[in-house]
């Protein structure tokens, strides 16, 4: 059993990548919360699409998006790293510009604004990870990974609250966050270039020799597909719970979503740091077994009706959301750790491809299984994520 490390911020930031990235990381975050949870809306209000078109103009986007990564990895094994951190926000500023650009009515522009959109949100995962990964090592590189995701789902609740504050000025407000998150990017883009970090991949070629492919680790990205669920559980099945089933106050759904980023911004190092003592594997199985708990007491606490039915899904929703930090803690650092140094960028761009796809799929999944009742939508995500977890737990390396 591994010594649990101690949380030191300093050693922390430079482990993250230093100041000025933390920062753009911080700046990057702030700018995608302005906007990213506002997009529907953005296309309804402003350009005067329909809300079918708007969103599958937005579903369109992310699964193409996808289609970058394989790009992307191959960029990060010829050694690029803050580079292509700073092209994946700078092909966001794009996106935002063709936004802008977009005149009322015209969904195939604002198909392909989304599109960029999505290429950068699709490249950044896989770009941050694979920097952080050549500048720590070992389990200081988890507890790093895990402070850029606290520090990135902290700027985007700032960012979200800012815009939602700013909602009552209608469409001239939409674009004038549109705009900020524009000019967001770029700054980050800047800051994040300015680093200057590159790998050296002829070094990692002599370290571990030049034979093979990426490690096709087929158990643990089939099962990231379906971990993926759990990320947008607060955002969509819980509020489709609450909202149609038990005819609860949208309150709820919000002070949830609230909750859940709160954890996550407190929760996400001393947690990952905890688990540091367990290896990687059992972690990301540990964390299969309490999502699925936490989907079979969200199946219970649905099952009281109104009056006590939504406050036991929101004491629930703090069991998912710590499997949800337990996954996020441990999934990204597994596949640094199994990925020899030459293939880092391509075992991150497949692994961020499982990410993207389960979290393209799983809002129509959730809600072609939410009216067939709560049986069939928790217990078709408990079984799938138990299933999950024990392919994890015995994939052979």
């Amino acid at each position: 059993m591994a010594t649990t490390p101690k949380i030191r911020p300093r050693a922390l930031v430079r482990a993250s990548g230093g100041p000025r990235y933390a920062v753009a990381l911080a700046v990057d975050a702030v700018g995608t919360g302005l906007l990213r949870p506002f997009l529907l809306l953005y296309g309804v209000t402003v350009l005067r699409l329909s809300a079918p078109a708007t969103g599958i103009a937005m579903t369109v986007g992310v699964v193409v998006g996808l289609g970058c990564l394989p790009a992307v990895g191959r960029w990060l094994d010829r050694g690029a790293r803050s580079t292509v951190v700073a092209a994946s926000m700078l092909v966001r500023v794009l996106g935002v510009a063709l936004l802008l650009a977009t005149p009322a009515g015209h969904v195939p522009l604002f198909a392909t604004a989304v599109l960029f959109l999505g290429i950068g949100n699709q490249a950044w995962p896989a770009a941050h990870a694979a920097l952080v990964a050549t500048v720590a090592h070992g389990r200081e590189r988890d507890t790093a990974l895990a402070a850029g995701r606290a520090l990135r789902n902290a700027g985007l609740g700032v960012g979200a609250l800012l815009a939602t504050a700013c909602l009552a000025g209608g469409a001239t407000a939409l674009q004038v966050l549109a705009a900020v998150t524009g000019l967001a990017y770029l700054a980050a883009a800047i800051l994040a270039w300015s680093v200057r970090l590159h790998a050296r991949p002829a070094a990692a070629r002599a370290k571990d020799g030049n034979a093979g492919p990426p490690p096709r680790m087929g158990a643990l990205l089939g099962a990231n597909v379906i971990y993926a669920f759990c990320l947008n559980v607060p955002e969509i099945a819980l509020p489709l719970v609450l909202v149609t089933q038990l005819h609860a106050s949208p309150v709820w759904s919000a002070a949830i979503f609230v909750a859940n980023t709160v954890l996550v911004v407190t929760l996400q190092v001393p947690v990952t740091v905890l688990m540091s003592r367990f290896s990687r594997r059992t972690v990301l199985a540990l964390a299969g077994v309490v999502l699925a708990a936490s989907y079979l007491g969200f199946l219970v606490a649905t099952s009281l009706g109104h009056g006590w039915g939504a406050p036991a899904v929101a004491a629930v929703s703090v069991v998912c959301t710590l499997g949800e930090i337990v996954y996020a803690g441990s999934a990204t650092a597994l596949v640094t750790a199994l990925a020899p140094a030459r293939v880092l960028g391509r075992a991150l761009a497949r692994f961020q491809l499982s990410t993207g796809f389960g979290l393209a799929v799983s809002p129509a999944a959730i809600t072609a299984l939410a009216p067939h009742g709560s049986a069939a939508l928790w217990g078709s995500l408990a079984a799938g994520t138990l299933l999950s977890a024990s392919a994890v737990a015995t994939e052979k390396p």
